[in-house]
């Protein structure tokens, strides 16, 4: 593939391509895309967009009005949702205790 593009890249009808340029990336086992500031659309302005379709899709699910940004959004709401540690925090929580007092049990003997 890499020589095919060389060959192509010689021809007239293919030199704007600049084919030449580019046939060593067949080879690059990488992520397809680069951070490069020549390509004109960036990861960046990719997640941009992403983030305000997503942001838009649930206002609309959700029955809002149009946004504007000019305003600002104040919940006059609040609900009690509960105190403490979810179950799987629980266990989480549990465990990184444990492992601490280990730590703490194994300095105490005279370890490292």
């Amino acid at each position: 593939m890499i020589r095919t593009c060389w060959e192509l890249g010689k021809l007239p009808e293919f030199a704007g391509l600049k084919l030449w340029k580019w046939a060593y990336m067949l080879g690059f086992r990488g992520h397809f895309s680069t951070k490069s500031r020549c390509y004109p659309v960036t990861l960046g302005a990719l997640r941009d967009a992403r983030r305000a379709w997503r942001t838009e899709q649930a206002r609309t699910h959700a029955g809002l009005p149009e946004s504007d940004p000019t305003t600002t959004l104040v919940v006059g709401h609040w609900a009690y949702q509960g105190s403490g540690y979810s179950p799987g925090a629980v266990v989480l929580a549990a465990g990184v205790w444990h492992r601490r007092e280990l730590e703490r049990q194994f300095i105490a003997e005279g370890g490292c």
